[in-house]
């Protein structure tokens, strides 16, 4: 008899370890995102967090960054998320609006 190692379906359904898909500083990579996150910021945000489901007040915090990185398997850590919104949260605002379009167009969000 073999012993159980994983969780039945859990192992399949998390995927691969990855990172952001674009960097924080990679603002200049997609204009109309900066540009929506320099013009209207509390949009922004809210529209990130709206876009998991999550209530709109949570959109630029670094909790938001912690729960999305989870949810699609993303390296990093809380410390990491608490910085990078601390330091410079317009910009990781951008990227996770950012990764939320790359991933709709992939079909994986």
């Amino acid at each position: 008899m073999n012993p159980i190692s994983s969780q039945p379906g859990f192992a399949s359904s998390r995927p691969p370890p990855s990172d952001f898909q674009t960097g924080v500083f990679d603002c200049c990579s997609e204009c109309g995102t900066c540009c929506y996150g320099i013009c209207c910021f509390p949009c922004m945000a809210c529209s990130n967090a709206a876009a998991m489901n999550e209530c709109c007040l949570c959109g630029c915090s670094f909790a938001l960054r912690g729960v999305y990185r989870t949810r699609y398997n993303i390296k990093g850590s809380l410390m990491k998320d608490f910085l990078c919104v601390h330091f410079c949260m317009l910009c990781t605002v951008c990227q996770l609006a950012r990764d939320i379009e790359k991933r709709k167009e992939q079909g994986i969000f």
